[in-house]
């Protein structure tokens, strides 16, 4: 992908049905005050309305997107946009003062656009005083401003935000585009098809993985899991270090406890194939039936729940292993 895409949403791969939506406001211009981009993590709702906001200002009115080289383009490229504003959480949280700040700003005019472009990031993270807040500004929206709020689909934001704003839906990508989005971050194809596909279609969860070695420990616990010649009652020692493994990835922990969904789910629908065991994936030898299987669902789902109540990580890996085997 070349400097220009990164500025143009419809250079951006997959996504086709927002890609549509946004070039038909565009090439209409009629904007509507707000959109609310809401899908998966990972799977470019960030990076396309960032193409959407160079666009909206773009000099160059006979194309759609942004050219990436007119008096606009070149300072949204520089990051010194004087009309562009990016809101993100604050310690994992959009907070009130965040919000105050904003509807004071978009009190006055745009310096030297036609129009502010604002993008509020993941906008489920906001506390109910600032969506209340920020519900207030989207009632009376001022003129001349743009508001792109994005938002993670599995969580939960409040009704009233949403029905204020255009939603435009964005989906996981497919296996395809999504190896293609790794190649060009100089992953070779092999490990990036595998990363696509224990990624779920989303780019951004793919870099993570293999940003922090996860496929590395998930290959491990996959091999130590499955192998029938391991006795957890004679094993301790190497599930403990597993479990301390684990343990160290911190916040990339649930993460890795989706590669392990991933994995079981899979095996319960019978999907593990000889393109996978070519691809150089673990392939189980225990004999496990759909009670076991979905009994060890249940215990990762357990898991997660203790993460997220702020349980002992270590504890939490070593009990979740015993569970698993």
């Amino acid at each position: 992908m070349d400097a220009n895409s990164l500025f143009c949403f419809t250079q951006l791969l997959g996504q086709e049905k927002a890609k549509r939506l946004l070039s038909r406001s565009l090439t209409a211009g009629r904007l509507p005050h707000a959109y609310i981009f809401r899908g998966p993590e990972g799977v470019g709702k960030r990076l396309f309305a960032r193409g959407v906001a160079a666009a909206v200002n773009c000099r160059d009115h006979d194309r759609l997107g942004a050219c990436g080289s007119c008096t606009s383009c070149r300072k949204f490229r520089s990051m010194n946009q004087p009309d562009f504003m990016v809101i993100s959480p604050e310690k994992g949280v959009i907070k009130i003062d965040q919000i105050r700040r904003l509807t004071r700003e978009l009190s006055y005019p745009p310096y030297e656009s036609a129009m502010r472009v604002v993008v509020l990031e993941d906008v489920q993270t906001m506390r109910r005083e600032a969506a209340n807040s920020l519900l207030k500004t989207l009632e009376e929206p001022p003129e001349n401003n743009l508001l792109i709020l994005t938002a993670e689909s599995s969580q939960e934001i409040l009704a009233t935000l949403v029905s204020r704003c255009q939603v435009v839906p964005f989906s996981p990508l497919s296996i395809d585009d999504t190896a293609t989005i790794l190649v060009q971050q100089d992953i070779d194809l092999q490990t990036a098809r595998l990363l696509a596909r224990l990624s779920e279609g989303s780019p951004g969860r793919a870099l993570l993985l293999h940003k922090t070695d996860m496929i590395g420990l998930w290959r491990q616990l996959v091999s130590f899991l499955s192998d029938p010649a391991k006795d957890p009652d004679l094993e301790v020692g190497e599930l403990l270090q597993l479990a301390e493994k684990m343990a160290s990835l911190k916040d990339a922990l649930p993460s890795l406890l989706g590669l392990l969904r991933i994995w079981i789910r899979d095996l319960l629908l019978g999907e593990t194939t000889e393109r996978e065991r070519e691809q150089g994936l673990p392939v189980p030898v225990k004999n496990w039936n759909s009670s076991k299987l979905f009994a060890k669902l249940q215990a990762l789902n357990r898991a997660e729940r203790e993460l997220y109540r702020n349980c002992n990580r270590n504890l939490v890996c070593e009990v979740l292993l015993f569970k698993l085997q």
